[in-house]
């Protein structure tokens, strides 16, 4: 029996109302969303945020780039592990409840024996020189991968209400604060992250007022 094309729906309009954005996929099923899940949970060695981005937005076309980046910003301040947060939203957002279990037992599942087995491998060789190396070199890959994605993501800021200007000058200081600083997370999320929430009303405010 061939299987069904998958889903297709037309993502939100530009703020300008201008142009139309083109059709997005959607899961055809929970059980789609539990082995997209699942396989993309597989790949994200290091780090799962270039696996996520290029999987979701490029390939399975489920997101624009500009919904990726708001869905992870509000999994990224949400406790927990944000692409689980993640995988939660869109599962929700497609199928509810079941939608939400479906997509957070694709992201556990099996990457949790891949762990178990290689965390057995790995204490049997901890101790060696080329094994420490070894990770020391998959943390500069991971590094170089999350790197990339942000610089890809960045385009995507341009339709941002704040602006580019305001999102570049919010993403300067959040760096200052964290990786200089040493601020707590939460200290800064709470005023680096309030400043923005306040300008981002702001815009939108005189944008839809100038749109009256």
């Amino acid at each position: 029996m061939p299987t069904p094309p998958p889903l297709q729906t037309p993502a939100a309009a530009s703020p300008d109302g201008l142009d139309a954005a083109p059709l997005l996929n959607q899961p055809a099923s929970r059980a789609d969303l539990f082995v997209s899940f699942t396989l993309l949970a597989l790949q994200g060695f290091g780090g799962v945020l270039a696996v996520v981005q290029r999987e979701l937005v490029e390939k399975k076309r489920w997101m624009t780039r500009e919904q990726f980046v708001e869905d992870w910003a509000v999994a990224q301040i949400m406790p927990g592990p944000n692409v689980v947060n993640l995988s939660m939203m869109i599962g929700g957002r497609h199928f509810g409840l079941g939608g939400a279990l479906a997509a957070l037992a694709g992201m556990l599942a099996a990457p949790l024996v891949v762990v178990l087995m290689l965390a057995a491998l790995y204490g049997s060789v901890a101790d060696h020189a080329a094994a420490q190396g070894a990770l020391r070199g998959m943390g500069a890959v991971a590094a170089g991968l999350i790197t990339a994605t942000g610089l890809k993501l960045v385009g995507a800021l341009g339709k941002n209400a704040m602006g580019m200007p305001a999102c570049i000058g919010l993403a300067a200081a959040t760096f200052v604060a964290i990786a200089l600083m040493r601020w707590p997370l939460a200290g800064v999320l709470l005023g680096i992250g309030g400043v923005a929430c306040v300008w981002a009303w702001v815009r939108l405010g005189v944008r839809n007022g100038g749109a009256a």
